[in-house]
């Protein structure tokens, strides 16, 4: 096992805590200028504590969780799902339709959002918010003459934990 620095294990921390994530999430967190910083920097710092899942996302072993004692993105038991957001991703799975409603496009979410929570987050702010909890599994699309979203699984079944 490889010996990592402070900064190494603030990051890998990062990575047990976002998982599943991207690149590009992880260059917005830890202020790097692109993706291949990001790259670069998996490779030769936590080469041993992450792993690239099928769709290509970025996860981070068991071990790596073990290590920096943080909680991961996503987990499941017999109680459910649990997901750690955002406080702008656990408003909008607040807003989206349930798993057995009509979906909704990413502006009605937005709407939504404005009238329930007082927020006025830009639309790419919600259409981010949609895909990470999409990348977590809480969130499917349903395409309509637009992409739509709903929750992917029972509201009750999820909890959510924000930062």
């Amino acid at each position: 096992m490889m010996t990592l620095s402070e900064e190494a294990r603030r990051r890998l921390a990062d990575i047990v805590e976002l998982q599943p994530t991207k690149n590009r999430d992880l260059m917005e967190r830890w202020e790097l200028e692109s993706g291949s910083e990001v790259h670069q920097y998996l490779e030769t710092e936590l080469e041993e504590y992450y792993y690239r899942d099928e769709n290509s996302l970025i996860r981070a072993t068991a071990d790596a969780a073990e290590l920096v004692g943080v909680e991961p993105g996503l987990s499941e038991d017999e109680s459910g799902t649990s997901i750690r957001v955002s406080a702008l991703e656990a408003q909008v799975f607040a807003v989206l339709p349930d798993s057995t409603e009509r979906s909704q496009s990413v502006v009605s979410t937005l709407h939504a959002l404005r009238e329930e929570f007082g927020v006025d987050p830009t639309a790419e702010a919600v259409r981010e918010a949609i895909q990470t909890l999409k990348r977590k599994g809480v969130v499917e699309v349903v395409y309509r003459t637009v992409p739509t979203f709903r929750l992917s699984r029972p509201r009750d079944e999820v909890t959510v934990n924000t930062d």
